[in-house]
């Protein structure tokens, strides 16, 4: 029963759903058809059945499909890259804590330090990727030094990753870490820094601008012209009917656009927040965890 009821309310759900942004314009397709229909009872000669050739179904369709498609991919592509990002940020941050020497006092909050850089890193980059400027999400982890640097800077994550990979090749300089151990914390370092690179890709380079108009104009044409096709047999019939055909089309190339940049606060957009502060959450276990003496 749950299940069933899950299902309705998805059905009717209005938030997340492209139905504000796609009924006015299936309204206003809906409205021309009545006009078409006014016509039509004038006994002015406006069916013209032929009019369904023009653009062939299957061709808009499979225009829709490849929009689609090309846009869950940019999608997908983009949770990949970030389900890499918490990956690589809980292996690293473990390695930081487990692998670097402690001989000092200092050497602990050091180490503390450099692992709140790393959700700090991932922060960063959602801010980057939304081009917001660098607020007090971060303040928690940096310092204020820090924190006062990465405002004047044009790329704060590379800055972290400079900051983290300055303080690994300090450790190894100061025999507090081994060059093995080294090459393995940089070589995730790297993968942070790609993810930023995949991310970069996909927020700029948008799907080809004359591709999205051809297709925002074949489906003007064809939503238009459906009228003309149905007045003769449909007749008050044709208003609704056009509206349907026409919120059907107009909604999965809505889809498109709102997923295929993925990085924004829009409700399909992907949850950067929350995977930040699960990494968040994740390194306060981690440090909390290695601050406790160990029992075998």
């Amino acid at each position: 029963m749950k299940k069933k009821d899950d299902w309705f309310r998805i059905a009717l759900r209005w938030r997340g759903s492209v139905v504000p942004e796609v009924l006015p314009r299936s309204l206003l397709c809906g409205l021309f058809s009545i006009f078409i229909y006014i016509l039509h009872l004038s006994n002015i000669r406006v069916s013209l059945p032929i009019l369904g050739s023009i653009i062939p179904d299957i061709v808009l369709g499979l225009l829709l499909v490849f929009r689609t498609n090309t846009a869950y991919e940019r999608f997908w592509e983009g949770r990949k890259a970030w389900g890499l990002l918490v990956n690589t940020v809980r292996n690293l941050s473990r390695q930081i804590l487990v692998a670097i020497l402690e001989k000092e006092p200092r050497d602990r909050e050091a180490k503390i330090a450099a692992v709140k850089m790393l959700p700090a890193f991932a922060i960063a980059l959602k801010l980057h990727l939304r081009s917001e400027s660098i607020n007090s999400e971060l303040a928690a982890n940096l310092s204020p030094e820090q924190f006062e640097r990465l405002k004047t800077m044009n790329h704060p994550p590379l800055e972290i990753a400079f900051w983290l990979s300055s303080y690994l090749q300090e450790q190894t300089q100061q025999g507090k870490l081994d060059r093995y151990q080294l090459n393995d914390m940089i070589q995730l370092l790297h993968q942070m820094v790609d993810v930023v690179g995949i991310c970069e890709r996909i927020l700029r380079t948008p799907i080809p601008l004359a591709y999205a108009i051809h297709l925002k104009q074949l489906l003007m044409i064809y939503c238009l012209s459906l009228p003309f096709q149905m007045v003769d047999q449909l007749e008050w019939m044709t208003a609704p009917i056009v509206t349907l055909i026409s919120f059907t089309l107009l909604g999965i190339e809505e889809i498109g656009i709102q997923i295929e940049d993925p990085f924004g606060h829009d409700t399909n957009d992907l949850p950067l927040d929350n995977i930040c502060n699960a990494m968040q959450r994740n390194i306060d276990d981690l440090i909390f965890i290695s601050s406790e003496p160990q029992k075998i």
